[in-house]
């Protein structure tokens, strides 16, 4: 297949340099929209100032506490987080984002492990940092983002930045002309997993700032897009994609007061992309086609839109914004790109997204990848892969099976400096030839498309030597409308063969449905072996599913909306 040519981006060296380019270039935009007070009226911060703030901060820290030194960042997404994040990576030091979820043993684990120097929390996180103030000695500052009682080592961000505005007006330069190494540690972050689990991974200012100029070569992005931010900020799907890359390219991005009021902010700040895990684009589609087809004269008339929208796109003509104008308004009226990452979709619900005139596109990343490692583009996509390599990335397939499928394995400027402290572990995971060893499986298509099938780890191995993958299996047992999650993983039978198993969460309202209201739950395993006897239909014989379990509670999810299955396979 023919590749389209990529798109121009600007030469950036550094985050630093990529900030200083940006505030010049787009001074007066608007670089965030901010919420002053849940429900009320966002806010613009333009480039201008939010630079302003940066330097302000970053003046404070280094006077406070030294160069070089690492700052953690313990919040949820709001603008003190950007500033703290570009104050510290810019020229005060390493900077630590954290997980706020995490509990306050391995919170402070993580405070330990990173050698963190300074606290910036969010006030809503003030009860774990008093938890765990004793089990962290090494942790000598601490800045609140609200207003507290200060004392020698206990702060406020806004006497921070107001410290950091009056160093700067007396002449004190040390932040705004501090030398930027791009090429040494300057982010540092813990990928999920336990205490004894979680690896911590070594990013440059390169290895980010390379990951941007690819995928912006890759996906158009300007200064007339508007983000909404939802996903966590300490997730480097997010940080990279969903903060740098727009500040990078003069984007704005709008804060999201939580998932709650997602469609809400949607339709406030009108935005046009949005980046989101497979949990939520699924719920997205359930919504629409729910609505669409709650009754046969509405489905027909949904239907009939699809199939005319098709038919005018072959011609040339696009009328899906008026065709589904409702969907459309729904979404704030200027959606124009779903960005999905973190784990791989249905295809068909990316075909449909895109039917209804709004394209969703999904990338393969990691945090050892700083994270983009592969991207379908706006104009050159399969749904059903996660994209070609980014330009600056080689990628191959290693240990070949017998149908093609191997481990992915990837190299380029982007790929991490390594695990901190863990040489074994960063041995393992890149090869003498400078190639990350994902842990993932699958194969490269014809079109030079990354077809994933599955962890390496997860694979279920038959008797007879079979590999069989649960994301395939999942994935099509997920098409099911009566089934809202599912975990498939390899038990074992009487004869001591795999017996492959779904453990299923069923979507009681579409189930009561069928059954009525208060279904017992003989009747609802019933109907649930039924829905997966239709997958095994599709499957071949060994990759079948043997058992169901119905399961009422929702599975254990990481802050990145993925099931927690490190105990299963």
């Amino acid at each position: 297949m023919k590749q389209v040519p990529l798109y121009e981006v600007r030469k950036i060296t550094d985050l630093k340099d990529m900030m200083k380019q940006s505030a010049v270039l787009y001074k007066d935009k608007a670089a965030f929209m901010i919420k002053e007070e849940r429900g009320g009226p966002y806010v613009d911060i333009s480039y201008g100032k939010y630079a302003e703030d940066v330097d302000a901060f970053g003046t404070a820290l280094i006077h406070m506490l030294g160069k070089g030194k690492r700052t953690a960042i313990l919040s949820e997404t709001r603008y003190e987080w950007y500033v703290t994040y570009m104050s510290v990576v810019n020229g005060a030091g390493i900077v630590v984002p954290l997980d706020k979820e995490q509990p306050n043993e391995e919170m402070a684990s993580l405070l330990n492990r990173s050698k963190t120097d300074c606290l910036v929390y969010s006030s809503s996180k003030k009860d774990v940092v008093d938890a765990i103030k004793k089990d962290i000695p090494g942790v000598s500052h601490f800045i609140c983002m609200d207003e507290i009682e200060e004392d020698a080592s206990h702060f406020s961000f806004s006497t921070l930045i107001k410290n950091g505005y009056d160093l700067v007006a007396d002449g004190n330069r040390e932040f705004i002309d501090a030398t930027v190494d791009a090429d040494i540690m300057s982010i540092l972050l813990f990928t999920s997993g336990t205490t004894a689990q979680s690896k911590a991974v070594m990013l440059s200012h390169k290895n980010i700032v390379e990951n941007l100029m690819a995928m912006c070569s890759m996906k158009y992005i300007g200064p007339e897009d508007t983000f909404l931010s939802v996903l966590p900020l300490h997730h480097t799907y997010e940080c990279t994609c969903g903060f740098l890359c727009p500040i990078y390219r003069g984007s704005t991005i709008a804060q999201c007061e939580g998932l709650r009021y997602i469609t809400k902010n949607m339709q406030e700040a009108k935005l046009t992309i949005i980046l989101v895990v497979p949990l939520m684009l699924e719920m997205f589609h359930r919504a629409i086609m729910k609505k669409a087809k709650a009754d046969p004269k509405m489905a027909r008339k949904f239907n009939f839109g699809m199939n005319l929208s098709r038919c005018l796109l072959r011609v040339g003509i696009d009328k899906r914004k008026k065709l589904f104008k409702a969907v459309h308004d729904n979404f704030g009226g200027s959606l124009n790109m779903i960005i999905c990452g973190g784990a791989s979709v249905n295809p068909q619900i990316m075909r449909d997204m895109r039917n209804l005139g709004i394209p969703a596109i999904q990338g393969y990343g990691l945090t050892e990848c700083a994270p983009i490692l592969a991207l379908n583009r706006d104009i050159e996509y399969n749904d059903a892969s996660a994209g070609l390599p980014l330009p600056t990335c080689e990628v191959k397939i290693i240990d070949k099976d017998e149908d093609g499928i191997g481990e992915i394995i990837g190299r380029g400027p982007n790929v991490m400096l390594g695990y901190y402290e863990n040489e074994e572990a960063t041995k393992e995971s890149i090869d003498p030839e400078g190639f990350y060893h994902t842990g993932d499986l699958g194969y490269i298509d014809e079109n030079g498309f990354i077809i994933i099938t599955g962890r390496k780890k997860n694979v279920i191995i038959s008797k007879n030597g079979k590999n069989i993958f649960p994301e395939e299996i999942e994935a099509l047992v997920s098409e099911s409308d009566y089934i809202a999650e599912v975990m498939v993983y390899g038990g074992e039978d009487v004869d001591g063969d795999v017996l492959v198993t779904a453990e299923v969460k069923p979507d009681m309202e579409a189930i009561e449905k069928e059954l009525g209201a208060n279904p017992d739950k003989e009747s609802i395993q019933n109907f649930l072996e039924k829905e997966v006897k239709k997958v095994n239909s599709r499957l071949i014989a060994y990759k079948a599913i043997k058992k169901v379990i119905y399961r009422e509670e929702e599975f254990e999810k990481t802050t990145s909306k993925k099931i927690k299955r490190s105990y299963k396979n």
